[in-house]
């Protein structure tokens, strides 16, 4: 149901684009789209063929597959590269055959083609996510494996509805029934036989859609091959789930060895080409929002002035990558003896246990709540950007003090330059517990890429506007 949905959206947008692209472009006329020396073809009647080829290329790439709607963004990648590789063949074939194609009609299907048809993607997306956290268009899955592996992806699909997985039952090979822990699993234990009748008996049990198989499970490679030759007879889809945790699609890649597939694991490093790119990156963009603000933080500063005593502008000890000091810079949204009057105040805390927050602090002054709201307050930030102590995204800026009780792994958060904004901005900001906030920033660290930072400041706008979590 849901592939027929798509592909007739898919065909709406490409209707749209390739009549926009032959209008725009040539009117009502059909003899000059494409001339050669001897052939002048009726030119609606190209456009036509586009528009079906388009969208057979989708179907070919496999874009509407349902396992990839929802989430990530291979749904994405599939688009652009069949739109890609369907005029990519046509240049090809125009200069093969000397054919003359008017650049500007190709000019405007392309890009205006591709632009609808991923924004009509993303708004089926939205829907379907929401159809999906209300229960409808999802495939039923038991998982497959240890007690700890079964929990820990049984909670990690609960926490990602959009996904359109929800767990329905588990097979522990090997395992008792009940947890040895003494804490009962999310969903109910269906078998703990180690052999094929007694997992495909819990299976059917089920009514699943999908089987996942993690670690933990006690079943031999022969067993899980067979396995995969019953469910497909059944219909029913099986997932391997490696017990990989926070590990970006981009970071795996498949290689098959000996008829095994080897995942490779690579590790992003913010240095050399990359690391140039993020750092000419933040350089421009945080001197243009500077200058382009300018009026504005001139007003601000000026404001926070009248409003109440005190300098316009507050500094405080940050630390930076690889523990290096330096001094954030905000516009005062508290009064002067804010830091003394801290400690009266940390029993009132209704922070994540580690870092102090308090959504009717005392100290705001009457602008500093309107300013802390909108995140106008941090907008000085952008000098540290600018300077180097600090990039446009990345982790939060700690505190001298909180890295102090850092756990030895918390500080692989050191390793990149502190963000103006980051994941924990856009996931909540100050009503994550610390636990989240430490996973948010260590998932960045380890997966770094541009095309995530500009999806992370594209997501700070819709969160700032929102206002969730900031006070």
């Amino acid at each position: 149901m849901l592939p027929n949905r798509l592909a007739l959206l898919d065909a709406a947008c490409i209707s749209v684009a390739i009549g926009a692209a032959q209008l725009l472009r040539f009117g009502f006329q059909s003899d000059d789209v494409i001339v050669t020396q001897r052939v002048q073809p009726n030119y609606w009647v190209v456009s036509v063929a586009i528009a079906v080829l388009w969208w057979l290329f989708l179907t070919a790439w496999n874009s509407r597959e349902i396992r990839i709607l929802g989430a990530g963004t291979e749904e994405y990648k599939r688009v652009t590269a069949a739109s890609l590789y369907l005029f990519g063949g046509i240049a090809i074939l125009s200069y093969a055959a000397d054919v003359d194609t008017a650049r500007g009609y190709v000019g405007l299907a392309l890009p205006l083609g591709l632009a609808l048809i991923l924004i009509g993607r993303w708004l089926f997306r939205r829907r379907l996510a929401a159809g999906r956290r209300q229960g409808k268009f999802t495939r039923r899955i038991v998982i497959l494996g240890g007690p700890g592996a079964v929990e820990h992806l049984c909670r990690g699909l609960m926490s990602a509805p959009e996904a359109g997985y929800v767990p329905v039952a588990a097979v522990m090979p090997g395992f008792r029934m009940e947890a040895p822990n003494g804490q009962e699993l999310p969903v109910p234990v269906l078998s703990v036989s180690t052999n094929l009748e007694g997992i495909l008996g819990a299976i059917e049990q089920g009514d699943a859609d999908a089987i996942a198989i993690s670690s933990g499970s006690a079943l031999k490679p022969r067993l899980i091959r067979e396995l995969g030759w019953e469910l497909q007879a059944r219909g029913i889809s099986m997932i391997m789930a490696p017990a990989l945790t926070d590990v970006a699609g981009p970071r795996i890649h498949t290689q098959p060895v000996a008829g095994l597939p080897m995942i490779h694991v690579t590790t992003p490093k913010l240095e050399g080409t990359k690391g140039v790119a993020k750092r000419t990156f933040d350089i421009l963009s945080s001197g243009l929002a500077m200058l382009l603000l300018s009026p504005l933080l001139i007003a601000v500063a000026i404001a926070v002035k009248l409003d109440s005593p005190g300098p316009a502008f507050f500094h405080q000890d940050r630390v930076g990558k690889d523990g290096a000091p330096f001094k954030m810079h905000k516009f005062r949204s508290m009064v002067v003896d804010a830091e003394a009057r801290l400690e009266a105040l940390r029993a009132q805390s209704e922070g994540n246990g580690v870092l102090f927050k308090l959504k009717n602090d005392p100290r705001i002054t009457r602008l500093g709540a309107f300013i802390r709201r909108f995140s106008i307050d941090e907008l000085p930030q952008l000098w540290n950007v600018f300077v180097g102590e600090m990039s446009m995204v990345g982790p939060r800026p700690p505190l001298p003090g909180e890295v102090a009780t850092y756990e030895d792994y918390v500080h692989r958060r050191l390793m990149v330059q502190p963000g103006i904004t980051g994941l924990w901005q856009v996931s909540g900001r100050s009503d994550l517990s610390w636990d989240d906030s430490v996973r948010l920033d260590l998932y960045y660290v380890e997966n770094w890429s541009m095309m995530q930072d500009f999806v992370i400041l594209f997501r700070t706008a819709k969160a700032v506007v929102g206002k969730d979590g900031a006070y």
